[in-house]
């Protein structure tokens, strides 16, 4: 085995909160524009952040064989992109949110990954 079990978990710890900090970063940058551009935006990253959290729980839960790993991989990817999609979906159709703000907020939260998994530190 290349990479322990917690070495995949401290990754995704690292990715949950790095996405974090760049949702307030973003929210903090947004704001200089609007509350409403500072809301979505924020929202677009934290969102990314939620499905994260989900796929890494769904992911690192428990042990088993790889079938099982890919299983519990296929459903937390699934999982992740309903709730990124669904909450695309109500922050620009339900709370009527700047849909600019919340693409860009989803953008730069989604970039944390490149930078997460090409430095190891």
């Amino acid at each position: 085995m290349l990479n322990s079990l917690a070495s995949g978990r401290r990754l995704a710890l690292r990715l949950l909160l790095w996405q974090l900090f760049v949702a307030l970063v973003v929210g903090l940058v947004f704001a200089m524009v609007g509350l409403r551009e500072a809301i979505a935006a924020a929202a677009g990253a934290v969102i990314v952040a939620l499905g994260t959290a989900l796929l890494s729980v769904r992911l690192f839960g428990q042990v088993g064989d790889g079938g099982f790993a890919l299983g519990r991989f296929l459903t937390g990817m699934i999982l992740k992109w309903i709730v990124i999609i669904g909450g695309m979906i109500a922050i620009m159709f339900q709370y009527k949110l700047p849909p600019l703000a919340a693409i860009t907020g989803l953008v730069v939260a989604y970039a944390v990954n490149l930078l997460a998994f090409r430095f190891k530190g």
